[in-house]
């Protein structure tokens, strides 16, 4: 009888709780398809953006929620009964934070659609993502941290074997000193960054002797992508500590430089009415700066410099590739012996002296 009556207690409980899981996720699944059609029907992107990032943990607490609220009327032994409201409250917790952590990109979306900020060229858009993306990780960061706690807080044993081994290894307390000391430290700079912003999100720099875009910036580290679409990761710290280039800190708006060596017999100001032709015939030349000056002389070549100007760093690049090539062509077809080149001037002998070197060479028979 008893053997019975425990199997169908058994048996009845897993029904519980399968028929609470049941219900959490069918509830679930009315709040996302009402929620859906209020998104659809408001055709807004900011409850799009709540509907995309609270789906998936939403799909996870009403059934915790459900089934923690069944386990309260179930008759089960007090230590099953303790572990059960254990690993559900850590359950809970865990999916909490995540809804909070996705809640932080409902707060990114939200903030660059009521700033109405879209324009990567533009210097306030590159502002104000950089902002709001330190603010989202450090929402982050602390939303996790604080779940974690919660969650170790509740074991008893936890806390006692983190006293002991505290009170009992210094070494380790030394090196866990050191690295949260590098932690804090960069956690400070990305407060700083955030706040004096030396630099945001797709600005041109130049670090490590490498030209690139700030492609992200966390609360650690920062990642610059590289021309050829490398990645150079770099501590967040480095943009506090050491200097470095920033190509867009004001405006994204660029002067640069075309070098060409040629002879001194070249027209300059022909060249001059040349480059204008190109600038005004290219698409990337943005019309604010156009100037051709003679910058070098050597003994054998003078070096011509075409000062350009483009809307950002990728078109300067390209404008700069197009006039040095198009002005190129221009010497070579029209005047080809402005060319660099060498010259060397060959003296005659006198010929008393030239005819006494042939004697003086010609063998004895």
């Amino acid at each position: 009888m008893n053997i019975s009556a425990n199997t169908d207690k058994i048996l009845l409980t897993a029904a519980a709780l399968v028929a609470a899981l049941v219900a959490g996720l069918f509830f679930n699944v009315i709040i996302i398809k009402v929620a859906a059609k209020l998104a659809r029907r408001k055709r807004n992107p900011f409850y799009e953006s709540i509907l995309n990032n609270c789906r998936g943990p939403l799909r996870a607490i009403f059934p915790l929620l459900f089934i923690g609220f069944t386990i309260m009327f179930l008759e089960l032994p007090v230590g099953l009964h303790r572990s059960l409201e254990s690993i559900i409250s850590i359950l809970l917790v865990a999916s909490l934070a995540w809804l909070f952590v996705r809640s932080t990109a409902i707060f990114e979306d939200f903030a660059i659609q009521r700033m109405g900020v879209k324009d990567k060229d533009d210097p306030r858009a590159r502002k104000i993502h950089t902002e709001i993306r330190i603010i989202k990780h450090i929402l982050m960061f602390a939303i996790i941290i604080f779940a974690g706690a919660n969650i170790l807080l509740g074991f008893e044993e936890f806390r006692q074997i983190g006293a002991t081994l505290l009170a009992s290894a210094g070494l380790i307390g030394l090196v866990v000193g050191i690295a949260a000391r590098s932690t804090v430290g960069n956690l400070i700079a990305g407060i700083q960054i955030a706040l004096a912003q030396p630099i945001r999100l797709e600005d041109v720099v130049i670090v490590e002797n490498e030209w690139g875009w700030i492609e992200e910036i966390t609360l650690t580290y920062v990642v610059v992508r590289i021309w050829d679409l490398r990645r150079l990761v770099l501590p967040i710290s480095y943009f506090i500590e050491k200097p470095f280039q920033n190509w867009t800190l004001t405006s994204p708006d660029l002067m640069g430089t075309v070098g060409i060596f040629t002879d001194y017999t070249v027209p300059v100001q022909e060249i001059r009415e040349e480059l204008t032709r190109i600038l005004k015939e290219s698409r990337l030349w943005d019309g604010k700066v156009n100037v051709m000056q003679v910058t070098h002389a050597t003994e054998n070549v003078m070096k011509l410099r075409a000062l350009v100007s483009a809307a950002n760093s990728g078109l300067l690049w390209d404008l700069r590739c197009e006039v040095r090539e198009k002005l190129v062509y221009f010497i070579q077809k029209n005047y080809p012996e402005a060319l660099p080149k060498i010259r060397t001037e060959i003296e005659s002998f006198p010929k008393n002296e030239l005819r006494s070197e042939e004697l003086r060479k010609k063998p004895f028979l």
